[in-house]
Order: structure tokens, then sequence, then C-alpha cells
């Protein structure tokens, strides 16, 4: 795949999932927008990118906030021109007792992880639609968007609020010639991937746990523009974990 002539804003990309992402994307000749608000980590995925070749910025970017949002894809287009791919990836969890989880912890996660996303994809669909082809979203999410671990109520009422919104946009988007997909990861190590225990892998049906390079090279797939028919779906990236039936014997 090649997005030679691509601009794509990448949110939360200082590091894991979205430094991943934004590293495939540079692969694939993009123009790179890391949008992090860790100024440090953000700037280092930018040199990553650079020092393969590719054409990268940092724009501090703080997705809580909707002036930062304003000014990131202000930024971008004065800078590239366009925008033609985002992905949504910046987010925050918290996991504490349902009889501990304040209302600033609440608010925090829906902020960052739904609001976040809405945000974003409102601005960065108003200059994807002048674009002749429009644009792609992609918006992740998770498969705690579907099954639940206890106290995970904020991230995981966040992320299912991210595969409705997810729908919700395509229908709203279609006009513009947008598409906006979701991708639900199971478990990603972003870690120490070589410190996994034989049983992490095993549980898996795929055999392995993720790795951060697996979701990006789903959005790659789903923002290819040979794949435009593909839209309002929400790509499941598990290994197989939420099609397994485990009982406690």
């Amino acid at each position: 795949m090649t997005f030679t002539d691509k601009t794509v804003i990448v949110t939360g990309a200082g590091s894991g999932i979205g430094a991943a992402v934004a590293a495939a994307y540079g692969d694939a000749g993009a123009k790179i927008v890391v949008a992090e608000k860790d100024v440090k980590a953000g700037k280092a995925t930018v040199t990553e990118i650079e020092k393969k070749g590719g054409n990268s910025m940092f724009v501090e970017t703080d997705v809580r906030r909707p002036e930062d949002i304003e000014h990131l894809v202000m930024k971008t287009v004065e800078t590239y021109g366009k925008i033609d791919i985002l992905i949504n990836n910046a987010g925050v969890s918290r996991f504490k007792s349902i009889y501990e989880l304040t209302v600033d912890d609440w608010d925090d996660v829906l902020n960052t992880n739904l609001r976040g996303n809405f945000l974003c994809a409102q601005q960065a669909a108003k200059k994807m639609r002048d674009n002749p082809d429009g644009g792609a979203i992609v918006n992740i999410a998770s498969t705690r968007a579907f099954m639940s671990e206890a106290d995970s109520e904020a991230y995981a009422a966040s992320k299912g609020g991210i595969s409705a919104l997810t729908h919700a946009l395509a229908i709203s988007l279609s006009k513009d010639r947008i598409r906006v997909n979701a991708i639900s990861p199971g478990w990603i190590e972003t870690g120490d991937y070589g410190g996994l225990r034989s049983i992490d892998h095993a549980q898996h049906p795929a055999k392995r746990v993720g790795k951060p390079e697996d979701v990006a090279r789903a959005c790659l797939f789903l923002t290819d523009p040979r794949n435009d028919f593909v839209t309002g779906e929400n790509f499941i990236l598990d290994g197989g974990m939420t099609r397994k039936m485990i009982y406690e014997h």
C-alpha cells in the first residue's frame, strides 16, 4: 500500500499503538502529523519517522481541549494543504472500583476518549470534505466495548460510545465521501513483548498476543482508497478472544 499523496493525523502518537500507526504511514510515504500532549514523546515519534526518510511534524495536542483540536487541524492544513486521513487513537483509562470512581475520573476518560474522538472527527471532516475524493477516519475503540472485566465502567462506556459514534459518523459524513470505521483491539502488548508468558500467547486462538503493528496494518487497510466499500464497521482485532467461550473448571 502506498500513501505518498496523503496527509495523515494520528492522535496519541507519542507511544504504543499511536507511534506504530504513525510509523507505518510514514513508511508508506504519507505526510504524518503527530498529535500528542506529551511533547517529548511526540517529538521522539517525529524523529523516528524522519530517520527513515519520512515527512512528519509534531503538534502539541490535548484532545480534551477543543481549542487544541482546532489548532491541530489549522496547522495541518497550513503545512500540508489538506487532511486525508485521521486516526483517532488518543485515549486514557481509569480502572477503579465502582465505589471509588469519581466524577472527575469519569469526565476525564469520557472527555478524552469519546468527546475527543468526536471533536477531532468533526474538525477534520470540515477539511476532508473539500478533497475531491473525501477522506477516511479510523477510531480506535476496544473489545471492552463488548465485554468487560470488573472496575472498567468509564473505559468501557467510552469505548462503547466510540463504536456507536463510528457508525453514526459514517452515515452523516457519507455525503461528503468520508468513510469512518473503528478498530477494536484486544490485548495489544505495548511494553516488553519478550517478557510475556507462554500462557499469555496460548490462550489466544491466534496463539499470540497482539502487537501495535497489528493495529497499524489494520489502519492502512481501512484507509486505503481501494477499500472504499468499507465504512461504518468495527474491526475486532483480538486474536479471536471475543469468539472464545471461557469457563472456569
